[in-house]
């Protein structure tokens, strides 16, 4: 059994959650850290809240408040939220808390003591108007890298790079718009180009990381790492623990990486056990995963390793899954601009699930996203049609036929052995995926499971064989009772609300994947009563958050200003509301009376065949349809074609070589979103 500690970033306390957090650095953290407790691994998941630096300075001031005002406030709504959308944190703690402070003073003075922190002399931007020495985020100029304004003191938000504010082109104060000049004082600086060589051939030896990793720390190692200054002149934040530096504390991005070790720490010490927090930070066996955004790359692939590796007997990060960013409107979400979706305004009038799986089969892995409320509204339609639809069907002809009780399943057919099978494989296939951080196709392969339940329970027509053959029915809904357990196993680690009522209504004992293909429920036992897994949504749902205000307490997704765009050209928005999805032709027959029209059927994903009306009979052979693989337009408005209803269209290539239907790759199951 393996050993895992694993962290999310620490988010700021100085404004609400948005989907941007959730998607980057604590849903798949979440969901990582429940697949590995439903194995029975040894895990344990740290965060807290990042409470000093000049964010929160800069909200106390504009606020009209103190900085602990502020951070009491955003930790609990903050706590709040994590909770509210199933974040299940071992440990949730602050970096105002003493034993924050008594540890990161500790890592200062060893680090000093072993010549890796060095004090000196500093010139840094001295606000006239504030008298007042400017931390970095006080200042606000242009980029010297890459010339856009609105560069902050610290870090370049257009093109990532990380700066010093007397680099800034233009400076102004941020607080009060003067121009600040330099003046001299001194700081404590961390040597960090002590560590480039060992980074450099520490970084080569990772294993299974991912790219933007990577590459980003080449970059840096590339450009020659320098010393950084880790403390700052300002009043919150941890003092710097040595005589004649009143009134300077240890900087945010130094300190904040310690808040892990601090809430472990912290964590174990309520359970009875203080010490044993050397037993995952100090234990070579135990793997530490850091689930981050990619603008946080820098501070936990370089600074927390350098940092780590000083301090001599600690573990180093064994990956760390970063993800790109989840936009809206083309932007990044930001708390300090007020450009984001916030969880507070969302659970307010929806359940965490829907969401949780809208995020997850978006989520920015390997690129950045775009979320839409279009978007949200398909992918809570379609866990409605798919997972919800079969439970519920399920759940419910089962008690009506069988006196609410599981029946006696008889012997088991081929199609049964088949999709006991399949549960196997899926359950193999998502222990691979999680395990590589590949959470968005694991997710895929839980709902691929779920459309083959659905196809079973039609292809077995219970609703005749009641009638007909009552030893056959009981078969097919025992197998369909034991398939909705299965499936409530593969989605624990994605929605495990929906997973807990699922268990309500069909009660078992199993709690690990690898029970998936293996009998987990019992005849005789009662059905619990049947409800309503997902709610769907029309369109213009989204209009009950318009009358919201992004502060946290009424917030709502912004309205970003629609590009004016080239005559001919549509939106990304417009495109994200094509229903397409990969599809296998189940027959073809012609159309009376019409030379050019087949009339097919064809399996989507759906509960129930489409049929849809296509003018391919001149491009191809009756016999050479049924198996062949197609992508569909799902949400097209139906049609009649010579007295024929058509429910979708094909999608098909008119050239030279005639018309050519497009086919989804090999690996594509009917229902999987065509983009």
């Amino acid at each position: 059994m393996a050993r895992y500690l694993v962290t999310s970033a620490l988010p700021y306390a100085n404004g609400p959650l948005h989907l941007g957090h959730l998607a980057g650095a604590y849903l798949p953290a979440d969901i990582f850290v429940r697949f590995l407790r439903m194995k029975g691994e040894d895990v344990l998941y740290v965060c807290g809240t990042d409470e000093h630096g000049v964010p929160i300075t800069l909200t106390a001031e504009k606020q009209g408040r103190t900085p602990r005002e502020v951070v009491d406030e955003y930790h609990e709504m903050i706590r709040r939220d994590f909770e509210a959308f199933g974040i299940s944190f071992d440990n949730f703690s602050r970096t105002s808390r003493p034993c924050h402070h008594e540890f990161a003073q500790k890592v200062f003075l060893d680090l000093l003591a072993a010549g890796y922190i060095v004090e000196r002399p500093l010139s840094q931007l001295h606000c006239p108007s504030c008298n007042r020495f400017l931390p970095d985020r006080y200042v606000q100029g242009t980029c010297p890298r890459c010339g856009k304004p609105g560069a902050r003191g610290d870090q370049c938000e257009s093109c990532g790079s990380w700066l010093e504010a007397l680099e800034l082109q233009q400076p102004i104060c941020a607080i009060c718009g003067a121009t600040p000049g330099p003046r001299e004082t001194r700081h404590w600086f961390l040597k960090l180009d002590m560590f480039q060589d060992w980074l450099r051939g520490w970084l080569s030896s990772r294993e299974g990381w991912r790219d933007n990793v990577l590459n980003y720390c080449r970059g840096w190692l590339d450009e020659g790492l320098q010393e950084r200054a880790i403390t700052r002149d300002i009043e919150w934040g941890v003092p710097v623990p040595l005589p004649g530096a009143e009134g300077k504390v240890l900087y945010v991005w130094f300190e904040a990486l310690l808040g892990y070790v601090s809430s472990t720490r912290e964590c174990l010490e309520k359970r009875g056990s203080g010490a044993a927090w050397t037993d995952y930070w100090k234990n070579p066996d135990c793997r530490l995963v850091h689930f981050i955004g990619k603008d946080n790359i820098v501070f936990h692939a370089i600074i927390e390793p350098a940092i780590l590796h000083g301090l001599g007997d600690y573990i180093l990060p064994w990956n760390i899954p970063a993800n790109e960013f989840l936009n809206i409107g083309g932007q990044k979400q930001s708390t300090s601009r007020g450009t984001a979706v916030w969880m507070r305004d969302y659970l307010g009038r929806f359940p965490a699930d829907p969401m949780r799986y809208a995020l997850t089969i978006n989520a920015p892995e390997g690129r950045d996203t775009e979320f839409t409320w279009g978007e949200f509204r398909i992918r809570n339609n379609e866990l409605a049609d798919v997972l919800g639809n079969f439970v519920n069907r399920t759940v419910s002809f089962a008690a009506r036929e069988f006196e609410g009780t599981i029946p006696s399943s008889g012997s088991p057919g081929d199609a049964e052995a088949a999709l006991s099978a399949r549960a196997r494989e899926t359950a193999v296939e998502i222990d691979t995926l999680i395990s590589q951080f590949r959470i968005k196709a694991a997710l895929m392969s839980a709902m691929s499971l779920a459309r083959e339940a659905n196809r079973y329970f039609d292809s077995s027509e219970p609703w005749k064989t009641a009638r007909t053959d009552r030893a056959k029915c009981a078969g097919t809904m025992a197998m369909c009772l034991q398939m909705v357990d299965w499936l409530r196993l593969a989605f624990t680690p994605f929605l495990p609300f929906s997973a807990a009522r699922i268990r309500e209504m069909v009660p078992s004992s199993a709690d690990d994947m690898e029970s998936m293909g293996t009998e987990t429920v019992a005849a005789g036992t009662r059905l619990g009563k049947t409800a309503i897994l997902f709610e769907k949504l029309d369109e213009g749902f989204e209009r009950v958050f318009e009358k919201a205000a992004p502060d946290g307490k009424a917030s709502a997704p912004p309205k970003a200003k629609a590009p004016e765009r080239p005559e001919g050209l549509v939106s990304f928005d417009y495109f994200m509301k094509l229903d397409l999805r990969a599809g296998v032709i189940l027959s073809a027959e012609p159309v009376e009376g019409a030379d050019k029209l087949l009339k097919l059927m064809v399996d989507t994903g759906d509960p129930a065949p489409r049929q849809v009306v296509a003018g391919i009979r001149k491009h191809y052979d009756l016999s050479s349809l049924p198996g062949r693989r197609v992508v569909v337009v799902c949400n097209l408005e139906p049609a009649k074609l010579r007295g024929v209803d058509s429910n979708g269209m094909l999608l098909a290539s008119d050239g030279v070589n005639g018309v050519l239907l497009v086919e989804p790759a090999v690996s594509a199951v009917p229902g999987d979103r065509v983009r």
